[in-house]
């Protein structure tokens, strides 16, 4: 890949990545309300995000191959706060706070542990997928789960399988985001799915 199209990947993955999560906060602060949106699984995709992003520093890799990573746990941190609220649990939030701190800074202190959670990264991040989906297997009902913030995902994804190949060509993060893409892609077909049922019912 040519280093001007590698880094017009780079800069919509940006683009894309500042905005990813305001279609859904912008749906569940419209409609007051988190139905058809799993705690569980932001709680996990962030746990996965934020390994994801000590790993890529610890190995001191190129900024242009993680930037959107901080602009993304800020946007979640937000997503699971409205959330949160709207479900009456904000007072677990300080919890969960210190838990994510305390592990930000227990990760590097040995190679192993950032070694381990990268490869247990991908089981989370996968993990949180599933969650959201069962979620909506569960209730039948995509509810307030943006289908655009998906579809993002997936194209973030794709992009970032091509910028690994072209930068560290690190199988591991390599891994992860071949997974994520799928998941994903999973994901926004059942939100539209459901969305499809419930305008035809």
């Amino acid at each position: 890949m040519a280093p001007g199209l590698l880094d017009l990947v780079h800069l919509t993955t940006w683009a894309v990545c500042a905005v990813i999560k305001l279609p859904q906060l912008v749906a569940v602060l419209r409609a007051g309300s988190a139905w058809g949106l799993s705690l569980s699984s932001l709680l996990l995709e962030l746990a996965g995000y934020l390994v994801f992003l000590r790993y890529q520093i610890y190995y001191g890799y190129p900024l242009e191959t993680y930037l959107e990573y901080p602009i993304i746990i800020a946007q979640d941190a937000i997503l699971i706060s409205c959330i949160m609220h709207f479900s009456g649990k904000s007072r677990r939030a300080l919890f969960y706070a210190l838990i994510y701190w305390g592990s930000w800074y227990m990760l590097t202190l040995q190679k192993w542990i950032i070694d381990l959670a990268m490869n247990l990264c991908t089981f989370v991040s996968a993990a949180s997928k599933l969650v959201q989906l069962q979620h909506f297997w569960q209730t039948k009902d995509s509810g307030q789960a943006s289908a655009l913030t998906w579809g993002m995902s997936v194209y973030t994804c794709a992009a970032r399988i091509l910028t690994t190949v072209m930068t560290t060509n690190d199988l591991t993060v390599l891994i992860r985001f071949i997974v994520m893409l799928i998941l994903n892609i999973w994901v926004t077909a059942t939100i539209l799915h459901y969305r499809k049922t419930k305008k035809t019912d």
